[in-house]
């Protein structure tokens, strides 16, 4: 899991996991660019500054102040990084933002700046460091890795999560996509939801008892954990490992399974028979939230 003479763009790095994704990466010997607009968990103004106030102290780090979903602030973190650092290897998009409410009571605009910071930006950081990151490998680089930090909510759901859940999933399609794109170039993209103590899960308003004693549980969870996987994959040891998608809850590492066919029927030619859904429903799902689904104790 060395990360000696790397170099990694970091969205959302200048707290919670993003910040100790990045003091992993140090600690491993990664230089680091930490892109953050310094907003509030619901994207509101907040410390315009908070990426430059986080890498005080932080040797080899370097920080740009903005919206990662603005494609010239993506491409300002390419040009730092290439300039302060030699190089782009490893891109993080952990930026999020949050804005929950119930389907029938949304808002277009919350709807528009979750998906602008959660997805959005993940596109805008991707398509501003894949060319360099390619250009590099032609003039005798090692090829880098890019993890994406998506969401339990995107797989289960959740109430009132249509924006978030929505990005998260988009995000996890686009990791997908990004692992065919690159694989020739021997890029790794893959996919991790956190479970950990951050702002996203202090703002969890529980619905029921099993979402309260998930929270309860998850701030308890450290985000080292979280950034010690991240930095696995990151790494040549995660050299073979594309496409997947991971959870992690303290010490417990998951690999998901992705939606594929689990059943079929074939039918009549000239009307559809609703009794073929009798033969579907092995393959149907449980309705359950992430927070009902993983409300048990972590292993710390």
């Amino acid at each position: 899991m060395n990360l000696d003479n790397r170099v990694a763009i970091i969205s959302g790095g200048a707290q919670g996991i993003g910040l100790a994704m990045a003091r992993d990466f140090v600690a491993r010997g990664a230089a680091v660019v930490i892109v953050d607009a310094g907003v509030s968990i619901a994207g509101e103004p907040g410390q315009a500054d908070l990426a430059a106030q986080a890498i005080h102290g932080l040797p080899r780090s370097a920080a740009v102040c903005g919206d990662i979903a603005d494609l010239t602030i993506a491409q300002s973190a390419v040009a730092l990084a290439q300039e302060r650092f030699g190089a782009v290897d490893i891109v993080v998009n952990n930026a999020a933002i949050i804005r929950d409410s119930f389907i029938f009571k949304s808002d277009p605009a919350a709807w528009d700046a979750v998906l602008r910071t959660n997805l959005t930006g993940a596109q805008r950081l991707l398509s501003a460091a894949t060319p360099a990151m390619r250009d590099q490998i032609k003039s005798g680089r090692s090829p880098g890795a890019i993890v994406n930090i998506v969401s339990t909510a995107g797989i289960y759901g959740n109430f009132g999560q249509s924006a978030y859940a929505a990005a998260k999933a988009g995000l996890l399609g686009l990791t997908r996509v990004v692992a065919h794109d690159l694989a020739r170039s021997g890029i790794r993209c893959n996919a991790v939801a956190p479970f950990a103590a951050t702002r996203v899960t202090e703002s969890i308003k529980p619905a029921n008892e099993a979402q309260a004693a998930y929270k309860e549980k998850a701030l308890k969870v450290p985000a080292a954990y979280v950034a010690r996987l991240a930095a696995f994959l990151a790494s040549e040891a995660a050299a073979g490992i594309n496409g997947q998608l991971f959870g992690v809850r303290g010490r417990e590492i998951f690999v998901f399974s992705q939606p594929r066919p689990r059943e079929r029927v074939v039918q009549a030619p000239d009307a559809f028979d609703p009794a073929l859904m009798k033969q579907l429903e092995p393959g149907f799902v449980d309705l359950v939230t992430d927070l009902e689904a993983f409300s048990g104790d972590p292993i710390l």
